[in-house]
This record gives structure tokens, C-alpha cells and sequence, in this order.
């Protein structure tokens, strides 16, 4: 699917797959039964397949852990009693999402008009698609745990320890943090933003503020879930609360300095909690969109989108076969798409013994696809080669039935890769890869033949009897010589008369496909 890098080739090299290195490690260090693996995200804007590698990244270790014979917690928290901080550029109604800055995620409500609020609606997209690629966690809901005030305790400990997480934090700022500088945030009773201070601490559960709107009041941590922890220490409160075992994150979260070297560090000190195992996954990137996914710019897209051209093992096997730690490009381009279904049926063909492989490189394909798979099937699945499928959609101009027609596989497997060719076709194929078979030869078209050209094709179709497709190999290089052109003026002549184009499908199986009369029939009218 995308182009050769060094990181591939890192990974080829390795003989154990990285999840499987990670659960190792785990298990090395503390042996139990049941292990807690994390990940979560702000529901800001659209969750993106960016976010989705943090999600898949767990889910991998997770698997490796079950596959070990350990059971696995794997707990996905919705972080929507975060501020909205920045309208993302590809929503609707920007003007009165602006109205909601400073509130709670939660309580703003849905542009589309579809769910109880905004974060709701970016929740839901990521609910109903991870089952679809074998992820099913446990959700979360942030906003209802801290209004439940189950985290009074936690917090009571974050404000006593104050200095101490100032002291943490202050060595990797350049400015340190205001004298009156709190690890909390409040939302204020009356106006419902984050625009408050904190201007008393009783040093147990009682709290004062003041907001820019006027009000004011002292309230118990344990009866009003209007506080939030800061995220450089929300983060490592629920490392603690949850006893999370491993949880990756991505770059900017995992440089020196960054959220996880302090909160590593914070949740020691003030939970006496160790962190989590943590590796760090990279940017991904749209190809020929250039730069990092972000939802605040809206340069995104999701993975109901990458489902739409993707099979859901293959949505798997993209992430499965890449170290975290390497960038790479989505890429909807038809070579890239092409290749990427080839790879994962030849490594479905390797697994089930159809195809050989090297007995050093088995083992680590045969574990990419078996984390690969959303369940592993007894035999050699279906194969339909993606690159052909479109092409015979187009020759058909989409009649699905006509399509089936001509494929004995799986009628459920065969539906799930019309719809994706389909769509890949109608929203990102190339004009390369998009064709139509002709009713006549234009005059146009006639024009750009030569005598030599013509003389080939009718040649050709005089021949053109019942052959096989091997046999029509020979045939094309028997007329080019006879009529004086190179083999490669034949194949354009054809084309340009069949689909009006210099280029398509492969000459001989499409001659099959289109059938002998329909070629005859426009060979003739040159």
C-alpha cells in the first residue's frame, strides 16, 4: 500500500512481532492474571485515524497479552468534561460553536443536530466502527465520573501536593508557574467556562473561586463535580485510579520533557503508583495532503472513511505490520490500494500453507496475520484481486448482479468488496483507473489511428475466434508484426477504440470479459 521505507524494513527484520515483545515485557516485570491496558481521547472534534493508531496500538498489546493466556481490562476514556478550546475548521455552524469556547465539551451542543451534545456526536462515530475491526472496550465516560465526584479523593491529594507538582513540573518550563497556580480547573456554576480562579484552599475538601463573569463561591469537592485536574495530572490520577498497566502515546505527549515525563514522574510522587509500560506511536499523514492529521484543522479523515475502501483485516494489517514508532502516509491512490489488498491476500495465502515463504520469516508473518484478523478462519477466506473488481464494475458500468456473475467466492465477502471498489471508484480512483467500454468508435478516436493501426485491429478481429486468454498473448504481437507496429501501438490502438483512452485493464483477460462480439464489433467500425 505505500511506498518501500526503512521502517519496513526494520520491522521484516525483527523475529518477534512488537506487541508480542511488549506483552513479554509485562509479564517479565509483574506476572498476574489480569492486566489494564489504556488509551482514550478528547472528543473535540472528528477522532481521526491519527487518534485510531493509539487505539489499535493497544488493542495489538492486548491481543498479544490474551494470546500469552492473561486476561485483559482494556478501558477507552471519552475525555469530555475537557474545555473546547478551538472550533475544528470542517464543522458546521462555526458561529455558534463559537459561542460554546471555555465550556465543557459535554454540554455543548450537536451541530448536526443528531445527539445530545457535540462531543456525543464525535463519540458515537468511534463506537459503532471499532467493533467493525475487532476492537470492543470498555468506554468511559470522564465527564459523568468527575460530576459524580468519584474522584474527590484523588483530587483532594492533587491540590495537598500542590507544591510538589509545581516543583515536577517547573523543571521542563522556561517560566515557572504562578504562586497561585493550582493543578485544577473549575467551571464556574453560573456561566459554565473554565474563566475562574481558585482564591481559597481549606486543605481538605473546601474550595473558593471567583469567575471573570462575577460570580463567586466555596464549595465541597465531594458534593459539586464543577473541578477537573489539569491534563498533565488527570492523566497520572488515573494511571493510579484505574491501575493501568500499559498505555501508549503519540509524539507530542512522549518527548522529553512532554505530558508523560511528568506525569510519570507526579504520579509516583503523589499516588505512589508506578506508570505504566508506554511506547510512543508517530504522526500519520493523508498522502498528497501533506503534514499531520489534526482534528482542529480539519485535514482528517476517520476510520468509518478508511473502512469505505479498506477491509476491516486490512484496516488491521496496515497498522499490525508498522513499528509504532514509524510514520506513514494513508493513501487512497489506486496503486497504493492495489498493493496493499495484494500484500494481505498473499499473506492470508502464506499462512494457510497456498503459497511459500521462508522458514525464518513464517513465524512473524504468520503472527501479522493473525493480529491481523478479526477472527482467524478455519481455511483459505475468499480472494478477489481489488484491481480487477474495478474493472469490472466499470465494463458492466456498475450492474452488481452482473458482477457476481462472474465470481464463485463468498457472496458475503463478495458484497463487502463491490461496495469498497465501488466507492473507491466514485471518490478517489484516478482518472488512470477510470474507464468506460464504448457503444461506438468516435470520430475522433478514428482519426488518431494510423493505416498500420487499423489494419491491426481488423486483422485481429478476423482471427478472434473462441481463444484463451494465453492464446490471445501471441495473437497481439503476431498482428503488430504483420502490420509493421510495435506491440505497444496495438495495445493503444485497442484501448482507444474500446474505452476511448491510451491506456487500461489488461488487454487479453479484458477481451474476455467485454466479450468477442462487442470487440469485433468496434475493431470493425475503424
Amino acid at each position: 500500500m505505500f511506498c518501500k521505507s526503512k521502517s519496513n524494513m526494520e520491522e521484516k527484520d525483527q523475529k518477534t512481532h512488537w506487541a508480542d515483545q511488549i506483552a513479554d515485557e509485562l509479564i517479565a516485570e509483574n506476572d498476574k492474571e489480569e492486566y489494564t491496558v489504556a488509551s482514550g481521547i478528547t472528543p473535540s472534534g472528528v477522532v481521526h485515524i491519527g487518534n485510531f493508531r493509539e487505539t489499535i496500538t493497544t488493542d495489538l498489546v492486548a491481543k498479544a497479552l490474551i494470546h500469552k493466556g492473561k486476561k485483559v481490562r482494556f478501558i477507552y476514556s471519552w475525555d469530555n468534561y475537557d474545555v473546547f478550546r478551538k472550533v475544528p475548521s470542517n464543522m458546521p455552524k462555526q458561529e455558534e460553536l463559537t459561542k460554546w469556547l471555555r465550556h465543557q465539551i459535554v454540554d455543548i451542543p450537536d451541530p448536526y443536530g443528531e445527539q445530545e451534545s457535540y462531543a456525543r456526536h464525535n463519540e458515537v462515530a468511534v463506537e459503532k466502527y471499532l467493533p467493525i475491526v475487532g476492537i470492543i472496550p470498555e468506554f468511559i465516560n470522564q465527564s459523568k465520573k468527575y460530576r459524580n465526584c468519584d474522584y474527590a479523593e484523588q483530587i483532594k491529594e492533587a491540590m495537598q501536593a500542590t507544591n510538589e507538582i509545581k516543583e515536577i513540573m517547573n523543571k521542563y518550563r522556561k517560566e515557572d508557574l504562578a504562586k497561585e497556580w493550582y493543578p485544577t480547573s473549575i467551571f464556574c456554576e453560573k456561566c459554565n467556562t473554565d474563566l475562574t480562579k481558585i482564591t481559597n484552599y481549606d486543605g481538605e475538601y473546601g474550595i473558593t473561586y471567583s469567575c471573570k463573569c462575577g460570580h463567586t463561591d466555596t464549595f465541597d469537592i465531594r458534593k459539586k463535580g464543577i473541578i477537573k485536574l489539569l491534563w498533565r495530572v488527570d492523566w497520572p490520577m488515573r494511571w493510579a485510579y484505574e491501575k493501568v498497566d500499559f498505555e501508549p502515546s503519540g509524539k507530542e505527549h512522549s518527548s522529553a520533557g512532554g505530558s508523560n515525563t511528568t506525569a510519570e514522574q507526579i504520579v509516583r510522587k503523589v499516588w505512589n503508583h508506578e506508570p505504566p509500560k508506554h511506547i510512543m506511536y508517530e504522526f500519520l499523514s493523508i498522502k498528497g495532503m501533506g503534514g499531520k492529521m489534526s482534528s482542529s484543522k480539519g485535514n482528517t479523515i476517520n476510520l468509518e472513511e478508511m473502512l469505505s475502501v479498506y477491509s476491516p483485516e486490512l484496516v488491521r494489517y496496515i497498522f499490525a505490520m508498522r513499528l509504532p514508532k514509524k510514520s506513514f502516509d494513508i493513501s487512497f491512490e489506486g496503486m497504493d490500494v492495489f498493493r496493499a489488498y495484494g500484500e494481505f491476500q498473499q499473506l492470508e495465502r502464506i499462512y494457510f500453507g497456498k503459497e511459500e515463504c521462508s522458514e525464518e520469516d513464517l513465524p512473524l508473518k504468520k503472527r501479522f496475520y493473525e493480529l491481523s484478523s478479526i477472527k482467524i478462519p478455519k481455511e483459505l477466506p475468499s480472494q478477489v484481486d481489488f484491481r480487477y473488481l474495478t474493472s469490472m464494475l466499470q465494463i458492466f458500468q456498475m450492474d452488481e448482479e452482473k458482477v457476481k456473475e462472474k465470481f464463485d467466492v463468498d457472496e458475503v465477502y463478495l458484497d463487502g468488496m463491490i461496495a469498497r471498489a465501488k466507492y473507491w471508484l466514485e471518490n478517489y480512483a484516478e482518472e488512470q483507473f477510470k474507464f468506460t467500454v464504448q457503444d461506438s468508435v468516435s470520430e475522433d478516436a478514428k482519426k488518431e489511428l494510423t493505416d498500420n493501426q487499423k489494419s491491426a485491429l481488423k486483422e485481429f478481429t478476423q482471427k478472434l475466434s473462441s481463444q484463451s486468454e494465453q492464446e490471445l498473448i501471441p495473437m497481439f504481437k503476431e498482428v503488430s508484426d504483420n502490420n509493421g507496429i510495435a506491440p505497444k501501438d496495438f495495445f493503444q490502438a485497442a484501448y482507444t477504440v474500446l474505452i476511448n483512452k491510451k491506456f487500461g485493464p489488461q488487454l487479453s483477460g479484458f477481451i474476455l470479459t467485454i466479450g468477442f462480439d462487442k470487440v469485433k464489433e468496434l475493431f470493425l467500425q475503424v
